[in-house]
């Protein structure tokens, strides 16, 4: 079981165990919430073939939408670091917010004024219901890492969840040179 406890903006990444689970093999998430009800979070390195504007045909952006989880697939999710942009959003943690006014939002795509590096657009969420979280944490299915990530939203999704392996050391450091294929091995 990992020595860091869940918490809002921290983040879970998948064990290398999880192999034939497509939402989350591989799968590295920022917590947004988590209660002892409740615990939401979106994957931060699965982006999917869409963009923005292919599901707000209204917004000129053409940012990509990553796969958030796979509940709720069907409604559009973000999380930013500016909310004196972005009104009435709620702080995650250490400089990052999760959802807003989504028609100021949508004015401000048009009007180019976000970058890339400052918000990241999902379809679906990740969550789990009271115990559900601690009970996969037990079985080894993640463990939790700080957010030491000076910009979330600029990291390179290739290769995070190989970082985070590399970083916690030992058993994991073969791990994260193995190919997401194991049966290419």
């Amino acid at each position: 079981m990992s020595l860091i406890s869940p918490k809002k903006g921290r983040l879970l990444i998948a064990e290398p165990s999880i192999l034939n689970d497509n939402s989350f093999n591989r799968s590295i998430i920022l917590l947004t919430e988590h209660t002892k009800n409740n615990s939401i979070g979106f994957i931060i390195n699965k982006p999917l073939s869409f963009t923005v504007q292919d599901l707000v045909p209204e917004t000129d952006c053409s940012f990509p939408v990553y796969q958030g989880g796979p509940v709720e697939q069907d409604n559009l999710y973000f999380v930013h670091k500016v909310p004196n942009l972005i009104h009435d959003s709620i702080e995650v943690a250490n400089g990052i917010f999760w959802g807003g006014n989504f028609d100021s939002l949508k004015e401000l795509l048009n009007s180019q004024k976000l970058k890339i590096s400052d918000i990241r657009f999902f379809l679906g969420y990740s969550g789990w219901e009271h115990n559900q979280l601690e009970d996969e944490l037990k079985t080894d299915s993640w463990f939790i890492s700080e957010n030491n990530y000076s910009n979330i939203f600029a990291t390179d999704n290739t290769t995070i969840w190989k970082n985070k392996l590399l970083e916690k050391g030992g058993k994991y450091k073969i791990w994260a040179n193995a190919p997401g294929d194991i049966q290419l091995n």
